[in-house]
């Protein structure tokens, strides 16, 4: 199973010079789709347990538009774990003018990481 979500990064999320956005911001956009794989797995939200290989490969900049998912890789007992992935699919050009943006030709990998989450015991 696959989920995908795509998300506009406003400019109040920009922390740092370059309108940067930290880390932190995507992670939490892996756990939304995460969330969305276990309710359609399980009928459930689940809880995150953990995070490993996180690759921060290639800045998130304020005005990105970024495509996020996530692929179930294994499936246990109450356990999923879960590859993450955020593409840079669209990008702002300020240098052009102070609303220009444009479309990818070729989607920049930015982040990505391996998680595991779990669900409750299913009854009966």
């Amino acid at each position: 199973m696959r989920v995908t979500h795509r998300r506009y990064v406003p400019y109040s999320h920009a922390h740092y010079g370059g309108s940067l956005v930290d880390g932190a911001y995507v992670l939490g956009l892996f756990g939304d789709v995460a969330t969305e794989v276990c309710i359609r797995m399980d009928g459930d939200e689940g809880l995150f347990a953990s995070y490993s290989d996180v690759q921060f490969l290639a800045a998130v900049r304020a005005g990105d538009v970024l495509e996020v998912s996530a692929e179930v890789t294994r499936v246990g007992n109450r356990s999923r774990t879960l590859a993450f992935e955020a593409l840079v699919v669209c990008r702002a050009r300020p240098d052009l003018s102070a609303s220009a943006a444009e479309v990818l030709e070729t989607p920049i990998v930015a982040t990505t990481a391996v998680g595991v989450v779990v669900v409750p015991v299913s009854p009966g």
